[in-house]
């Protein structure tokens, strides 16, 4: 510490050895630092050695409830607040922390505006075996997800949710601190982790948040108890910034619904708002549904929040919505209709079928992400591009009985090369034995 105070100026920007060295004695950071921190990193003003050692020291010391708080108020502040206007219909949002074949919020969006909610929800791409909302979003023909501040909020307004990308007036202090975290193996650190979800959601404006803490082999948290650890550190703070928070804790060792790859999962929403929703994609679907309906006081109780979605999913406003939502954000409706009648789009379609007759046991939801990336579906580093068409569809789960040679998934792929390398990968993903596996709940746990 330099006279008490820190950070200072130096010839080469804001000097943050102070700071470091705080950190990295265990100290706590004086009141006003992070903020100016946050502020100088924003604004260009630091050197990425020092940006980077200080993740570091925070990676390892950890920050205190207080720390992290002004951390993500600060990230938050560091650019553009959505704002919008006072109405009857409360504001709410779901985050994921992302898995294998994770469609919800495709179909959670529009569901909620048809219950009278507004959703801005701004979401992010996939990267590595995690697909990405946007990426699936951008896989219906014409639809674009680069969105001003005003064109979310106008269309909130008239259709009740939106589903675009972070604009660059929206926390860019986050673009900046989560681009050094990738590359200095700063990633999985809790307080960084709730800072960075919570600035940019906390940037919405909105009153209630759900969210969805994944663990299992595709997961970015593998076991339960290191899920309960970032969902109460991120439902805590979010009450403590005035946002009605809660989290659920569900399971990705097997993928969610039975589509994985963005257009193929695209075309399993659709189905959902159809009334044909697989059984486990609908459960989270309506628990998550329930439960903002509940946190946002248009129900007085869960069982009655789970009634009135289940009755409005029967309907065909959700689709309704589903439609007038990509159609505002440029979607071409009759060239998307038509490719929803295509078995597939991607020019090679392959069935993968049971060595033998059994019950199944397992259905790697981590494999089935590798073999979706390994088909161009995902992407390793930020800037690749990704095959929207491409992925694995009709996959069987654990607990159904098979007979030898029966379909146990397709694989949809560029060129007889990619679909070849993708069943020998796929196959792994599969075990069957004799009897049924013991399988936990989906949702294990709700943090309140």
């Amino acid at each position: 510490m330099v006279d008490g105070h820190f950070p200072f100026r130096s010839n080469r920007g804001v000097n943050l050895l102070p700071l470091i060295e705080a950190k990295r004695d265990g100290r706590t950071f004086p009141d006003g630092q992070l903020e100016k921190f946050v502020e100088a990193v924003a604004a260009g003003r630091c050197q990425d050695e020092q940006v980077a050692a200080l993740l570091m020291a925070i990676f390892l010391k950890g920050l205190d409830t207080a720390e992290t708080r002004s951390l993500m108020l600060a990230m938050r502040n560091s650019g553009e607040v959505l704002k919008f206007p006072e109405d009857e219909r409360p504001l709410v949002d779901k985050h994921s922390t992302g898995g294998v074949g994770d469609k919800v919020s495709l179909i959670l969006a529009p569901l909620l505006a048809a219950l009278g909610l507004r959703v801005p929800m701004i979401s992010g791409r996939g990267l590595g075996i995690t697909g990405g909302t946007l990426d699936k979003m951008e896989s219906i023909p014409g639809c674009r997800t680069l969105l001003s501040p005003g064109e979310i909020v106008d269309q909130v307004q008239r259709i009740g949710c939106v589903i675009c990308g972070q604009t660059d007036k929206m926390v860019p202090a986050d673009r900046a601190l989560y681009a050094m975290r990738d590359v200095t193996g700063t990633i999985p650190s809790i307080p960084l982790i709730t800072s960075s979800i919570l600035s940019k959601k906390l940037a919405e404006g909105i009153g209630s948040l759900l969210l969805d803490v994944k663990f299992g082999n595709a997961a970015f948290m593998r076991t339960p108890q290191q899920a309960r650890e970032l969902a109460w550190s991120m439902v805590n703070l979010g009450r403590h910034c005035g946002v009605r928070t809660r989290a659920l804790l569900t399971g990705m060792d097997t993928p969610l619904g039975l589509a994985a790859g963005n257009w193929l999962e695209v075309r399993e929403i659709v189905d959902c708002l159809d009334g044909r929703a697989p059984t486990d994609l609908e459960h989270l679907v309506v628990e998550s549904a329930a439960h903002l309906l509940e946190l946002s006081g248009r129900e007085r109780t869960l069982d009655a929040a789970r009634s009135t979605v289940l009755g409005c999913l029967k309907t065909q406003l959700p689709r309704y919505r589903f439609e007038e939502m990509i159609a505002a954000q440029g979607a071409d409706l009759d060239a998307f209709r038509a490719k929803l009648k295509q078995d597939t789009s991607a020019p090679v379609m392959r069935e993968l079928r049971a060595p033998k007759a059994g019950i199944i046991r397992r259905c790697e939801a981590r494999i089935v992400g590798e073999v979706v990336h390994q088909l161009g579906g995902g992407r390793t580093a930020r800037a690749d591009s990704v095959r929207p068409d491409v992925g694995v569809d009709r996959l069987m789960k654990p607990g159904h009985a098979v007979d030898s040679g029966l379909v146990l998934a397709r694989v949809h792929a560029m060129d007889e090369a990619a679909a070849d390398t993708a069943l020998t990968m796929l196959a792994e993903a599969f075990s069957i034995g004799d009897e049924p596996p013991d399988q936990q709940p989906l949702i294990l746990e709700t943090i309140k």
